[in-house]
């Protein structure tokens, strides 16, 4: 058996679905509130927790729990297919942490939410204002310096 899948068939799955009964594959079903559900699982894991799909991370978003995105991006318009994070309610700033490019031309990014808590272009906003602010008081510099 390749590496990859001894490691993927002994890892811990959680599975969101309301309307599955039981699940296999070394899962377990998380049903009742998603926010406390994967809260307890971060706190309780001390590990990072992946999500994938569309309606589960859109959701996540929703609920700020994702610390970190970690996108793969393949060389192939499809044209079709679902939009991930279609319909999120606000946006979300996000400071690039990872880049890795593979031969094949794909490329996986990774973004940590921003710390900041404000959005980009309102602190770019602000530091512009105090610029324009103190640009009268300033010397000219001479040019040909």
């Amino acid at each position: 058996m390749e590496p990859f899948a001894q490691t993927i068939n002994a890892a811990k799955k959680y599975l969101v679905s309301s309307t599955l009964e039981q699940v296999d594959w070394n899962a377990e079903l998380v049903r009742g509130d998603l926010g406390e559900a994967v809260q307890h699982l971060k706190r309780e894991s001390g590990k990072g927790q992946l999500a994938g799909g569309v309606t589960l991370p859109l959701a996540l978003t929703e609920l700020g729990l994702i610390d970190e995105y970690k996108f793969v991006v393949h060389p192939r318009l499809a044209g079709h297919g679902p939009t991930l994070f279609a319909g999120l309610s606000k946006h979300v700033d996000l400071k690039l942490v990872s880049r890795l490019e593979f031969g094949s031309g794909a490329v996986a990014i990774g973004y940590e939410v921003s710390s900041t808590g404000r959005p980009v272009y309102a602190a770019l906003r602000e530091l512009i204002l105090d610029w324009l602010a103190i640009w009268p008081r300033c010397e000219r510099v001479p040019s040909g310096l």
